[in-house]
């Protein structure tokens, strides 16, 4: 579905997702738009391409966002020609430690970067504030991995808290998380791209509902899916998993089509 997002109104309470691991959220009047991948997913053109139908969206596609959040620095989440072409529409960069350095070296401003470890937060305006928190993964876009901090998010405003897990394997973090933040109104899991040979590092279809539970939250979302094969399952496999999820776990699930507007 193309949406356009000028036309939103700055007072909707809304979620847009683009596919794979990129969305937008506007929530008591600020934008937050997380890991936006619109040209490319990978160092070259021919690997990583979308799935036909599925690249919809450009950067120029997307309004002044207030904060983008990187969960971490592969290709598939940090896209440089998106985040050099939002540039002068950013406010300001939520990220783990390092990773403001692409950014600094791209051009952003360092006063514009919000750079957390693990377990620190930052207040961000009027309400709103952000938890940076952990996720089982690594990182790195060149010959050396985990320079950089891979990370999840907790977002509070002033009416939700929104649980951002980022890219990451099972384990007894999401316990943690839900014990900590209590009444989480929505959690956004990471579902496709898993193999057991890299189980430990991406969340397998069998911890999902686990995850889910631990976490305690109102509605689930899924995201890192339908609109890359990086991974040798089926491209709709993720999506049997969140209808299972749905029917099976009795899970609340928010199941959008790419780029519809689902209200929070």
């Amino acid at each position: 579905i193309k949406t356009d997002l000028h036309k939103l109104g700055r007072d909707e309470n809304v979620l847009i997702w683009f596919g794979h691991s990129s969305y937008f959220i506007q929530v008591d009047g600020k934008r937050f738009l997380v890991d936006p991948v619109f040209c490319m997913a990978s160092p070259v053109s021919f690997i990583n391409k979308p799935f036909k139908g599925t690249d919809v969206y450009k950067p120029e596609d997307m309004p002044d966002i207030d904060y983008l959040v990187i969960s971490h620095d592969h290709w598939d989440h940090l896209d440089y020609r998106t985040v050099k072409s939002l540039k002068d529409r950013v406010g300001k960069v939520i990220c783990g430690l390092g990773v403001g350095e692409h950014f600094e070296y791209w051009g952003y401003d360092k006063d514009r970067l919000v750079e957390l470890d693990w377990y620190e937060d930052a207040v961000l305006e009027n309400g709103f504030a952000v938890h940076c928190l952990p996720t089982r993964h690594f990182s790195g876009r060149g010959l050396k991995a985990n320079q950089t901090l891979w990370a999840s998010f907790l977002i509070k405003t002033p009416s939700q808290k929104i649980y951002m897990a980022g890219d990451g394997g099972y384990d007894s973090h999401f316990e943690e998380i839900g014990k900590r933040f209590p009444d989480i109104d929505l959690a956004i899991l990471e579902n496709g791209q898993y193999n057991e040979g890299w189980s430990l590092i991406h969340l397998m279809p069998s911890d999902m509902a686990k995850a889910a539970k631990d976490l305690k939250a109102k509605k689930i979302m899924t995201v890192h899916h339908s609109k890359y094969a990086l991974a040798k399952h089926p491209w709709n496999e993720p999506l049997t998993n969140e209808k299972k999820m749905q029917e099976q776990d009795s899970l609340n699930m928010m199941i959008p089509e790419i780029g519809e507007v689902m209200p929070l």
